[in-house]
């Protein structure tokens, strides 16, 4: 079936007042960079609706990328006729024919919206006669239910055309990446990060991953590991920027000054002095991180008192409340769990102690700190990072040759 275009409503964006605008031209950009490659599409943000003008183009392919664009409440695949009855019912006859051919329907009601009054017909009389010309021509197979019907014909009368759609497909939700501000993104290679990425963005944060990698105690894979989790991420957002950030001095000299049940602290406390320090250089508003609450010992609340000690920087959780079911869950539906559970160990795990503190004192975390060169090791860490744009989809790890290689 080749439709016209695809109609977006916008969902949470209509509550958004004088500032609408700000919201939908965002949004707007958004779908523009998700349909990148689809060659002749046309993308018009409007003040009600945002329309995707196909002009040719594979109507399922284009739906597929906007079930990753947040701010879409649901869009609906349409056909678009002049403002006649006659060319409007021949679209309507044309739209549920496949689908009557299919098997997915015995009964239907029409629904009319009108924006311009002017038209010939009013709502009631473009519903009876709409309905009328569907029952003639699908005599029999086809009966009125205004009730509960199998498919509803939902018929817009505006001041450019007669649009028609028999399909509401949910979108998202959510609001548009990039209309909340940015943020750093503190990604580990494991199961929760990812998770909190994504909730980040669906409130419209714009992401940088931040990921702290201690070679040689991490390898090679879990590092394109956590760069694979960002460009399955991505597909949100058209492309995030990853920051690697080199940990080995900060935790070789952790790991020999330090008492062992303070080690997790003081590293986590690094580890937000840094994000929240590349934050500030990248006019970032926050850092984000995967943290939920006694989940491990270094998301006690005690815990977090100890580590946020380091800075004002408001520091955001979005999986804070959830449980680990919930957590994955998510997850699996984002297609991130399969990659997170690859058996690469990051720098969270390399160095754990065997029983680490869960009830760390602020006073004497401050004190062992005090024996190390702070200012220097968080220095020569900011010096060493690298930056890499990462696209939707863009893969970096060969799974099944690293696992074998992980294994010998």
């Amino acid at each position: 079936m080749k439709y016209d275009e695809i109609m977006v409503r916008y969902g949470e964006l209509s509550t958004k007042g004088r500032n609408k605008k700000t919201f939908t031209d965002r949004l707007g950009e958004n779908v523009r960079q998700s349909l990148r490659g689809i060659d002749d599409v046309k993308v018009h943000a409007r003040p009600d609706r945002l329309h995707v003008v196909l002009n040719g183009a594979d109507s399922d392919v284009v739906m597929d990328r906007l079930h990753n664009v947040f701010g879409i409440q649901s869009f609906s695949p349409v056909l678009r006729t002049e403002k006649d009855f006659d060319q409007a019912a021949e679209a309507a006859i044309k739209m549920l024919a496949p689908q009557l051919e299919a098997g997915k329907i015995t009964t239907f009601k029409v629904e009319t919206k009108r924006q311009d009054h002017k038209f010939a017909l009013d709502t009631f009389q473009m519903n009876r006669q709409m309905g009328g010309a569907l029952l003639k021509a699908f005599d029999g197979q086809l009966k009125v239910d205004v009730h509960n019907p199998a498919i509803t014909v939902l018929v817009d009368v505006r001041l450019n055309g007669i649009y028609l759609t028999s399909q509401v497909i949910p979108g998202p939700g959510g609001m548009p990446v990039g209309t909340a501000g940015k943020g750093m993104m503190m990604l580990s290679g494991g199961i929760d990060s990812p998770v909190a990425a994504y909730l980040a963005m669906k409130r419209g944060v714009s992401l940088e991953m931040v990921h702290f990698y201690s070679p040689p105690y991490t390898s090679e894979q879990a590092l394109a590991k956590s760069k694979e989790l960002t460009g399955v991420l991505a597909k949100y957002s058209g492309h995030i920027r990853f920051i690697q950030v080199p940990f080995t001095e900060i935790q070789e000299t952790i790991k020999e000054k330090l008492p062992e049940g303070y080690l997790m602290t003081v590293q986590r406390r690094f580890m937000l002095r840094l994000a929240a320090a590349i934050a500030q250089k990248r006019h970032g508003l926050a850092v984000f991180n995967g943290e939920a609450l006694g989940q491990v010992a270094s998301q006690t609340m005690n815990s977090m008192v100890a580590i946020n000690d380091v800075t004002s920087f408001p520091v955001l959780r979005p999986v804070l409340s959830f449980d680990k079911t919930e957590i994955i869950k998510i997850a699996e539906e984002i297609g991130t769990y399969d990659l997170s559970i690859l058996p690469y160990e990051d720098c969270c795990t390399v160095f754990t102690p065997p029983s680490p503190k869960t009830k760390p004192n602020l006073e004497k975390t401050r004190y062992y700190e005090q024996l190390l060169d702070i200012d220097g090791l968080v220095q020569r860490a900011l010096a060493g990072i690298e930056i890499t744009d990462i696209h939707a989809g863009q893969e970096f790890l060969n799974q099944n040759q690293d696992v074998f290689a992980e294994l010998l």
